[in-house]
């Protein structure tokens, strides 16, 4: 059985349409008009026990909508939320004991506090019991590098130290379910890595279900097995990540080293199934469909133009299959 289960999601906002200047000011007070802007258009999906899902999509796609409804935060105006046996809006206290979440920058840690009194008082708030608390503790501070951070008030720390002690946090009384709304943003490239390695390696030994919302799509390659894609509202491609990438990824990007070259090549040639995205004097950046055309053909055709010296590919990465999807180029 799945430990979430979403049918026919719905939810709606009403939005004051505001009118301008002081009569519009009263006619808002005394005959307000609103309209409707529904977020998530009656979606549907379950998730398994111990799944590490990403939950992508452009600002305004119903992302953060749909993980509200899922922690109980939002009602939905229609359609059945059910997670680890729970309505989430109906029972929202006993929801709220078998889950984490990080939401961006918002802090569940206390402020004026050193790091270590926070964890003690959500030890207390889960009644987490003594030995599981001591042992998640040092195997978070010893995986997160904590040992300097604990005794340190909230307000003292960097975003990376902060951001790290929330994740610990986040994950200190086993929840089933963490949900993880942008988790790594502003965060250095060392920072990030050390977070997702921790997500990774609770997921393995514990099962702990993850639903990651994020618009770093490193966070997605490194850290999920399964893609949902929402597009206004909708879901408009939900299974494997890898096989997403092998049915939309029909892209192979290339830098080519060059010299002596004749002209803006982008302005002379015309390649079949390749566009130069990027052109200086000493290189040339190609992205070409390898079922319309081949390395090959593309170097014959530019090295009549200059001097190919170097060259260096790569298959398409998530971002750039994203990219493609979001300007119309492929549809889910």
């Amino acid at each position: 059985m799945a430990i979430i289960e979403v049918e026919n999601l719905v939810k709606t906002y009403k939005i004051l349409q505001k009118q301008d200047g002081l009569i519009g000011y009263f006619k808002n007070l005394v005959r307000p008009k609103y309209k409707e802007l529904t977020a998530v258009k009656g979606i549907n999906f379950n998730i398994e026990e111990g799944e590490l899902v990403g939950y992508i999509g452009e600002n305004g796609a119903g992302k953060s909508t749909t993980i509200k409804m899922l922690t109980g935060l939002l009602t939905p105006t229609s359609g059945k939320i059910v997670v680890n046996g729970i309505v989430p809006y109906e029972k929202r206290i006993e929801n709220n004991k078998s889950i984490g979440a990080v939401f961006g920058q918002k802090t569940q840690l206390w402020w004026d506090l050193p790091v270590i009194e926070s964890f003690r008082l959500i030890k207390q708030m889960y009644k987490l019991p003594d030995g599981e608390y001591r042992k998640n503790l040092k195997k978070f501070t010893q995986i997160l590098e904590l040992e300097e951070l604990l005794d340190k008030q909230v307000k003292n720390l960097s975003l990376g130290q902060k951001m790290r002690c929330e994740i610990a946090a986040t994950f200190l009384h086993n929840p089933k379910i963490v949900y993880l709304d942008e988790p790594t943003i502003g965060l250095d490239v060392f920072v990030k890595e050390n977070i997702r390695k921790f997500i990774k390696d609770i997921n393995r030994e514990k099962k702990t279900t993850v639903i990651l919302t994020t618009h770093d799509l490193k966070d997605i390659e490194d850290v999920c097995n399964r893609i949902i894609l929402l597009d206004q509202g909708e879901i408009i491609y939900d299974g494997d990540k890898q096989k997403f990438k092998d049915i939309y990824g029909k892209y192979v990007f290339a830098e080519l080293v060059v010299s002596n070259k004749n002209g803006k090549l982008s302005d002379t040639i015309t390649l079949n199934g390749c566009e130069i995205v990027e052109e200086t004097e000493k290189s040339i950046k190609i992205k070409f469909n390898h079922e319309e055309t081949t390395i090959m053909q593309i170097l014959n055709t530019i090295s009549n133009h200059c001097v190919v010296e170097d060259i260096h590919m790569r298959e398409a990465e998530l971002e750039d299959i994203l990219k493609e999807i979001y300007k119309g180029a492929h549809k889910c």
